[in-house]
């Protein structure tokens, strides 16, 4: 099971990300754990500085800005379970 955690305070982008990445781990078929993080200093620990943030099995894919659908894709079938 993937782990994966959408850090962001509860902005529209945060919500578009969460939403994006849900729905491209449901087409896959991935097996996933979802979770917002929403506490400043618990983003901040994974050295986030803007939001929104991807996290995939505690790695930094992404922050800052919104991925595309491929992006997405590609991180949940590249990295192992």
């Amino acid at each position: 099971m993937l782990k994966i955690k959408v850090l962001g305070p509860g902005c529209a982008n945060c919500k578009r990300l969460e939403q994006m990445t849900r729905r491209e781990a449901e087409k896959l078929g991935v097996d996933a754990d979802i979770e917002k993080v929403t506490d400043y200093g618990q983003i901040m620990g994974y050295g986030v500085m803007s939001t929104p943030g991807l996290v995939i099995n505690e790695q930094v894919v992404a922050a800052g800005r919104i991925p595309s659908s491929q992006e997405i894709i590609s991180w949940l079938t590249a990295i192992p379970n």
